[in-house]
């Protein structure tokens, strides 16, 4: 038993601590759009953020993109959250699309997150009308 628990914590040592903290950040930005919590989708964004909400599209620093995803929740309140594609196998670059059921429609949501330094951060988000 004690030997498991050695291997096991040697086997942590030799994985970096940034893959550990954000293994499921697909999961995790799911659960925040589910929730419609802008706050916690601004933590993972980038410097400067690439934002397309339907017909409106620029490039905002965090405080804005936050503020702007802030007001598309008040407008279309989340109800259910399907991740429908994710690519996690690249060591630079990651990607998740959601399907967002909201109280007045559905959206097609695609992250965009590249590495930087040691974290994945949000560098495009855009948010489409569910063309289903």
């Amino acid at each position: 038993m004690m030997k498991s628990i050695v291997s096991i914590l040697v086997l942590l040592l030799h994985i970096p601590m940034y893959q550990l903290m954000q293994a499921d950040i697909i999961d995790e930005l799911a659960n925040h759009f589910k929730a419609g919590n802008a706050k916690e989708i601004g933590k993972e964004f980038a410097t400067s953020v690439e934002l397309i909400i339907i017909d409106q599209e620029d490039v905002y620093n965090k405080a804005q993109a936050e503020q702007i995803l802030k007001d598309f929740f008040i407008k279309n309140p989340p109800n259910k959250v399907t991740v429908i594609h994710r690519l996690n196998s690249s060591q630079n670059y990651r990607l998740g699309i959601f399907l967002l059921q909201t109280k007045t429609g559905k959206f097609r949501v695609t992250v965009t997150m590249k590495k930087n330094y040691n974290a994945f951060l949000i560098s495009e988000l855009r948010i489409d009308p569910d063309k289903e």
